[in-house]
């Protein structure tokens, strides 16, 4: 089962890890560019041609500068970070070009103390980070005194509300990554106490079994010379015993194989949000009187519509409805798995969907699937012996 993978406000991309494709590192790099707008200012105050070649050609460098190192923080914030060392490097550059280029070329340029309180809130360290943000705050309102002191009034709650955003930003980054980690080691060690459920019950099956047909083989090899009906009859006892211990065994795997309702659809709201999309999942299902095998079906189905979902389709929605509902062929328990997707190839139903169909039929129910106005549908249909509502709410 793949990792759980949160959603970011900025476009349903996973938080705390580096971006896995071009569209998520799309995704990343517009809203990293977005905060760039304070940029317009400083730029502007460049061009309009009020200070001289050499302060315009200072300030285009020092901009640049600013900006270069700004963007290598954040941009190795999303991967391999920097070292706490180089990283208090980096932000004490930022905090002396921001009021050095602020006091020497005026007002237009204190909106890079946005940047260096953002710096702060999203690399340094939580206590750090408490007391530098406001450290910035205080030193743009004392650089902006020099030039426009209304206008540096006007960006402090500004440049600190930004700053603690960040601090928050990252509280919850790292909140998810160890959240993600948690639930790997939580299914690791369930997937090992399976294994050793697996291993007790077959050996409660076969240890007795497996027993008797080494007394029996061994007793059989002693009568054959001289008594060889019996030896038969230990032989046909040998061959009683060992296909009813294969009975049992497959018994128990195909128990084991056999997939729960309630468990894929606790691996489809993991499966989903790794892959960026945005689940909607029912709560625990209500399965009161739903035969097995209906269960299992309808389990495989919800298996085959969400590796749908996540491989062919492109949707960065999902939604999933359990319904029991009363119909002429009697009550029946409806999955219903919508996405906002392309659907596919449109080359018609593929073998998962063939062979889905089919074991939903051996069940006595049914599966429709195809494309709607906005997306993708596929909705199955399996016996119960009960009626009621399931509870949509994930």
């Amino acid at each position: 089962m793949t990792e759980d993978q949160t959603a970011t406000a900025a476009g349903d991309t996973p938080m705390g890890r580096p971006p896995r494709n071009r569209r998520e590192l799309l995704v990343k790099m517009l809203w990293i560019g977005v905060w760039l707008i304070f940029l317009s200012s400083p730029i502007s105050d460049l061009t309009s041609g009020r200070h001289t070649t050499g302060a315009t050609v200072a300030g285009a460098l020092g901009l640049a500068a600013f900006v270069g190192v700004y963007l290598s923080l954040v941009f190795r914030r999303m991967g391999r970070p920097f070292s706490p060392r180089l990283t208090v490097s980096m932000i004490t550059i930022l905090g002396v070009l921001a009021p050095a280029l602020a006091y020497s070329l005026g007002s237009a340029w204190l909106g890079l103390f946005v940047y260096l309180s953002v710096a702060c809130g999203a690399t340094l360290p939580v206590r750090a980070a408490y007391w530098a943000i406001p450290v910035s705050g205080a030193a743009m309102y004392l650089v902006g005194l020099h030039s426009s002191e209304k206008e540096a009034r006007g960006l402090l709650f500004l440049v600190v509300m930004i700053g603690f955003s960040m601090v928050g930003v990252g509280q919850l980054v790292r909140t998810t990554i160890e959240l993600r980690k948690a639930r790997a080691t939580v299914a690791h060690l369930a997937a090992n106490e399976e294994r050793l459920r697996l291993a007790r019950d077959l050996h409660d099956l076969l240890g007795h079994s497996l027993s008797l047909i080494t007394l029996k083989s061994e007793l059989a090899g002693r009568m054959l010379p001289d008594q060889p009906e019996k030896a038969a009859q230990q032989v046909a006892d040998i061959e009683q015993v060992s296909r009813q211990a294969l009975v049992d065994v497959r018994e128990a795997v195909s128990g084991y194989r056999r997939p729960r309702l309630a468990a894929e659809l606790a691996g489809t709201q993991v499966a989903l949000t790794a892959a960026g999309v945005t689940a909607d999942v029912p709560a625990w299902p209500d399965l009161t009187g739903v035969p097995e095998e209906s269960e299992s079906a309808l389990a495989w189905a919800l298996r085959e519509a969400v590796t749908n979902v996540v491989r062919h389709s492109g949707a960065d929605k999902c939604l999933i409805r359990l319904t029991h509902r009363q119909t002429l062929d009697g009550p029946m328990l409806e999955l219903c798995v919508e996405d906002n997707g392309s659907g596919g190839s449109g080359k018609g139903p593929g073998n998962g969907l063939t062979g889905l169909t089919e074991r939903l039929e051996k069940a006595g129910g049914t599966l429709e699937a195809g494309r709607v106005r906005h997306g993708f549908r596929l909705v199955a249909h399996v016996p119960t012996a009960t009626s009621g509502h399931v509870g949509s709410g994930a």
